[in-house]
């Protein structure tokens, strides 16, 4: 789903053919015993690639929602040792050009801003902002904050999905797993599979279905680090505009947005 988790890997094959000599005709072998025909493994299930476009749609339709998420990452160290890390976040949405988004670790709480004027980024701890005039939507903000700044957004594929950036042509495999419950809620299971990584979600049952679990398995690493994202929707908030709009709390300072160095 997240495009930096789901960044796809580009597999290059090398086909090497032998050079052609003129031999002896070598000696007639036995006939080898047929193979027995071997099925295509992982194929593209078009159902599961529809379970996607039909949440991609769903979520495009929602003008207005808050969503918190809760992200469980595993980390690897040099011996093959895993170490799970949790952060949170929450988001708080008005299309086309207002969000509000609170990221928080053991290490640090961000707080994101965005009023369709201006995109402010507050760090509570340091009282400090940083602030830029910004006019474009929520899918352009996230993308020039990532190429710009290296601010990532939690979840940000959830503005993805539903528009011709969605990457389904770099999907190898998809299929239907069945359904489970997610905090008691009945959902469909999917996998999928996209370069090194597998992939699975798990999207409410029946109509308008949205993403309530997400589980990505890093194959890179002989380790098959994980991690998992909850999703809990509240899809009629009661937030007001005023949410989005940043007013520096007392003894607050201002600094300057730095820019990614450039190569």
């Amino acid at each position: 789903m997240v495009r930096t988790l789901l960044a796809t890997s580009v597999l290059a094959l090398s086909l090497g053919a032998a050079g052609l000599h003129a031999q002896p005709a070598p000696a007639p072998a036995a006939p080898a015993p047929a193979a027995a025909a071997q099925p295509a493994a992982n194929p593209v299930d078009p159902q599961a690639i529809q379970a996607l476009k039909d949440m991609g749609a769903h979520l495009q339709s929602l003008k207005r929602f808050e969503v918190e998420i809760e992200l469980t990452a595993e980390r690897v160290l040099a011996d093959g040792q895993k170490l799970q890390h949790t952060a949170t976040a929450e988001l708080q949405v008005a299309r086309p050009n207002k969000m509000r988004v609170r990221m928080s670790s053991p290490r640090s709480v961000r707080e994101l801003f965005y009023d369709g004027k201006t995109v402010t980024l507050f760090t509570p701890a340091l009282k400090t902002y940083s602030q830029a005039e910004f006019s474009d939507n929520l899918g352009v903000l996230i993308e020039k904050l990532k190429q710009r700044f290296g601010i990532e957004v939690p979840a940000s594929d959830l503005f993805v999905w539903g528009t011709p950036e969605a990457p389904f042509d770099a999907i190898q495999s998809a299929m239907f797993a069945g359904q489970d419950f997610i905090d008691e809620v009945l959902s469909d299971h999917y996998a999928f599979r996209q370069g090194e990584l597998d992939w699975q979600i798990w999207l409410t049952s029946g109509g308008n279905p949205l993403p309530l679990k997400l589980v990505i398995t890093n194959r890179s690493d002989e380790a098959r680090p994980q991690s998992a994202t909850l999703f809990d929707w509240k899809k009629n908030p009661g937030f007001k505009d005023s949410t989005f709009k940043f007013v520096p709390p007392k003894g607050a300072t201002e600094a300057k947005f730095v820019p990614l160095k450039t190569s």
